[in-house]
């Protein structure tokens, strides 16, 4: 009797996890409103150039939106996407291009792989590409890689991360140039063994400990700036602050800052230009923007 009622508890905790993993899976930001804001994003002010190849393979594609009146020095942000690593396309962060390129800003925003077809390193490989093509080949981009900020929402603030803290090291040509990192949300520190949520997109038979960026911390002159969502039901507080403590530990420059109002997607949602007055998301990430790429 005892073993039935074991069975039937797991069968239903199962059950759960799958319904769980099938309701991320089909998560996507358009559920949030990504369609109505990307339909409704400004086209002025700056110039889109749209799935440039930086590598051979087909999700190997970045766009970049030109600023019409660039800063001084030409700074170019780099942002890759979230979607627990299963799912996002660049397509839907027009957004984020237009909210930086008004203000002056450069900005690529990349498609890598996807789990489960794809598992870690690949996510990592992908941005290291591209990172080595934007700077191969700035000219004729009409970019500038001497001060590159790196940024990134979820699972894309985790890739940033890796691409500087990872078990084996890879080979930037710009990482001298990477003045400051700017993560939303980001899972750095995390358990992935069974994850209902992200299981997928990391090989089970490797401890976290060998993965996660929090444990390859060197001491470098990057600005890291930890974004988190006061309301964020999905990605735990702790991963950003076990960061902030190793960063510090090590030397590093390292600052929390906390966006009042809003969860894990809608963080990344409040950078628009349609709702950006309405929260501090923007004008806080401008705010560090300004402060990392002083002289």
């Amino acid at each position: 009797m005892l073993n039935k009622v074991v069975q039937a508890v797991r069968k239903e905790i199962q059950q759960k996890v799958e319904k769980v993993k099938i309701q991320y899976k089909n998560f996507r930001l358009y559920d949030f409103g990504s369609y109505a804001l990307n339909r409704l994003t400004p086209r002025k002010g700056y110039t889109l150039h749209e799935n440039i190849a930086y590598g051979l393979k087909a999700r190997q594609r970045l766009d970049i939106f030109s600023a019409a009146s660039p800063l001084e020095q030409r700074p170019l942000i780099v942002f890759v996407h979230g979607g627990a690593w299963l799912h996002g396309d660049k397509k839907d962060y027009h957004f984020v291009g237009e909210a930086f390129a008004k203000e002056g800003y450069d900005v690529a925003v990349i498609n890598y792989h996807l789990a489960p077809q794809h598992v870690f390193p690949s996510y990592i490989d992908d941005l290291s590409l591209a990172l080595n093509y934007l700077t191969q080949h700035q000219s004729k981009l009409n970019i500038q890689t001497e001060k590159i900020v790196l940024m990134g929402h979820s699972a894309g603030a985790f890739n940033i991360m890796s691409a500087l803290y990872h078990p084996t090291p890879y080979s930037l040509q710009c990482r001298s140039q990477i003045r400051a990192i700017i993560g939303l949300s980001g899972p750095y520190h995390f358990d992935y063994k069974g994850d209902p949520i992200c299981a997928d997109a990391f090989d089970q038979t490797v401890p976290y400990q060998q993965v996660m960026p929090y444990y390859f911390v060197e001491t470098n002159t990057v600005r890291h700036y930890l974004f988190l969502a006061a309301n964020d039901q999905v990605v735990g507080h702790s991963n950003s602050e076990d960061l902030h403590r190793i960063l510090q530990e090590k030397g590093n420059h390292s600052q929390m800052i906390t966006i009042p109002g809003t969860g894990h997607v809608s963080i990344m949602g409040s950078v628009s230009s349609l709702f950006s007055r309405y929260f501090q998301t923007k004008k806080q990430i401008l705010t560090v923007l300004e402060e990392a790429l002083k002289p």
